[in-house]
């Protein structure tokens, strides 16, 4: 039996573009007279495997494919060619919100989602003052959901998920949105549950999260699988590239700070040979890009 919990076979991911509202419906009506329209590519050819009980960290710019790559894993996106395949019960946490009926309540929304997810009513009854207790969100729990806050969105969002006892759980984002003391407690709640052989897919900027949680990681850029393997000599191959210089078209714009000793300004007004380099650990509560411009 193989040990693999996930397997992603040549994934590629192409949304196609067409050029005027007549190719739209060109494409509509006559599919095989449709002429060749251009395309983003999202993913190329990505291939790797995660073990049951691994934690691996998905990381790269911004734009490189990986929540594309989440919602395919997910199984809310299909790919454009390849393959992939998830043993057991998988969940996921990634768009803000996502999966949450607006007008109604907390507590609707926790017996939805576990009833979708095939859990009993009994079951989820069992695990309600557990989700409650650890989203911290009190009587907010019986007011519709767009009365809440995005941290508090997050709270429940997550204890969700973690309630439904996944097989697989995949995260992207979200948790960069919600207050610093309860992301340590999601990613402490994370240690635990990958301890007891949670098999955990996990996107982050913060690279000192991703060293601590994760073994493994994927590096991506430009949809394309750049290395996979051992957490730290990934993250070193992405932080070395992010501290090489900026080429034309790696370029992007920093928004001005009025003072400081270091400059920080638009990058793509960088000279060749300027230095520049990233914070390792990133604060847990927002990505800082740090420039310094030597010479």
């Amino acid at each position: 039996m193989s040990d693999a919990a996930i397997t992603v076979r040549g994934v590629s991911k192409t949304y196609s573009l067409p050029r005027s509202p007549w190719a739209r419906l060109s494409k509509a009506m006559l599919p095989g007279t449709a002429s060749r329209e251009p395309g983003i590519r999202a993913l190329h050819d990505v291939s790797f495997e995660v073990n049951r009980g691994e934690a691996v960290a998905i990381i790269g710019r911004n734009g490189s494919g990986k929540s594309t790559l989440l919602e395919i894993i997910s199984r809310t996106l299909m790919p454009s060619a390849g393959e992939v395949h998830v043993s057991g019960r998988i969940t996921a946490l990634l768009e803000l919100g996502s999966g949450f009926s607006p007008d109604y309540t907390g507590r609707e929304n926790v017996f939805m989602n576990g009833l979708l997810m095939g859990l009993t009513r009994t079951e989820l009854e069992n695990r309600f003052d557990d989700i409650v207790a650890f989203a911290e969100i009190g009587d907010a729990i019986d007011r519709p959901v767009r009365t809440y806050s995005t941290g508090m969105l997050v709270r429940l969002a997550f204890s969700v998920q973690i309630a439904l006892e996944p097989d697989v759980l995949v995260v992207d984002e979200a948790l960069s949105v919600g207050d610093y003391f309860f992301q340590q407690k999601c990613f402490g709640r994370l240690r635990q549950l990958r301890d007891q052989g949670l098999t955990l897919v996990l996107v982050s900027h913060d690279m000192g999260t991703v060293k601590s949680l994760c073994a493994k990681a994927l590096y991506l850029r430009r949809g394309e699988a750049i290395c996979f393997g051992d957490t730290r000599s990934v993250v070193y191959e992405y932080m070395s590239e992010l501290n090489a210089p900026l080429t034309q078209a790696d370029s992007i714009s920093v928004a001005p700070e009025p003072t400081g000793e270091v400059e920080r300004s638009t990058l793509s007004k960088i000279k060749q040979g300027a230095l520049w380099s990233v914070a390792d650990d990133l604060e847990a509560d927002r990505h800082l890009l740090a420039v310094n411009v030597l010479g």
